[in-house]
């Protein structure tokens, strides 16, 4: 089974090929905004609303960017991501102050707090505005905006539940939140969140505790192949072969496997191979 040529706006809970989907919605992100409207048009999506905040933080981070699109049947909302050097810096700082989490559940990371500040009151306008049918709504996002979705994700179902997300894919997603918050999107969001790994992608890894996961994980091993669960001795050997397979840069591994086009091909890969 080859990737399939267009998005299927009836799609609930998961599959491969809507992941794949989902991670060509982030890799969009990252486009301008008439690209945004072409290709939503391509894909059947007839209004495109657009996000972009500026601020002042205490880190690298100087705005924040995401679009929502929509159908009779589907809204897709995507937050871009940025450069792996440039999250990296502020992800690495032990030092961060904690940020309240949604609905004062637990704390997330500084950074996240304000970015996702910055962008949700937008966010939100637009699937108030667009949702007239009772559109399926997705989150999506690659590394900081994997963050950005996962969160915005929680926020909407305890602040707006009515416009709770029925999916939220995410691609090198950092830590975002402590274990308390953790629970509550355990609890609550377990069947809806859809974090992808790929082998030794160093984001994932950052920032470093108490900031942790949620539970739900698909791990793309040193052979592409996505696996619902990997136990814990396994998961290192894999990262350890990882690491050798490339033996004249094995010290980018983790830098190489965070970039969203590697996910894309993982995706594209296990589709062919079904």
């Amino acid at each position: 089974m080859s990737a399939p040529s267009t998005i299927d706006h009836h799609a609930t809970g998961y599959s491969l090929s809507h992941a794949y989907w989902m991670a060509q919605a982030a890799d969009l992100a990252y486009k301008d905004q008439d690209t945004i409207e072409r290709s939503a048009r391509k894909w059947g999506f007839d209004e495109v609303r657009h996000h972009h905040t500026r601020f002042t933080p205490p880190f690298p981070l100087e705005d924040t960017q995401a679009y929502t699109i929509a159908s009779d049947h589907m809204i897709i909302t995507a937050f871009r991501g940025t450069e792996p050097n440039q999250i990296l810096d502020w992800l690495s700082d032990a030092t961060t102050p904690p940020w309240p989490g949604p609905a004062e559940t637990g704390f997330i990371h500084y950074g996240f707090g304000e970015a996702l500040d910055s962008i949700f009151p937008s966010v939100r306008d637009a699937l108030t505005q667009l949702r007239r049918n009772g559109q399926t709504v997705w989150f999506t996002g690659h590394s900081l905006g994997g963050a950005l979705a996962m969160l915005a994700g929680c926020r909407m179902y305890l602040e707006e539940p009515r416009l709770q997300a029925d999916g939220i894919y995410t691609f090198g997603q950092p830590r975002t939140c402590d274990p308390d918050l953790a629970d509550a999107c355990n609890t609550h969001l377990k069947n809806r969140v859809h974090r992808f790994v790929n082998n030794n992608d160093i984001v994932p890894q950052l920032p470093p505790p108490p900031y942790t996961h949620v539970e739900t994980l698909r791990y793309i091993d040193s052979t592409g192949k996505i696996r619902s669960a990997m136990p814990l001795l396994g998961a290192l050997t894999d990262r350890a072969r990882g690491l050798t397979a490339d033996m004249l840069a094995p010290g980018s591994d983790g830098v190489r496997d965070h970039l969203l086009k590697q996910y894309i091909a993982a995706l594209e890969k296990n589709l062919a191979s079904r």
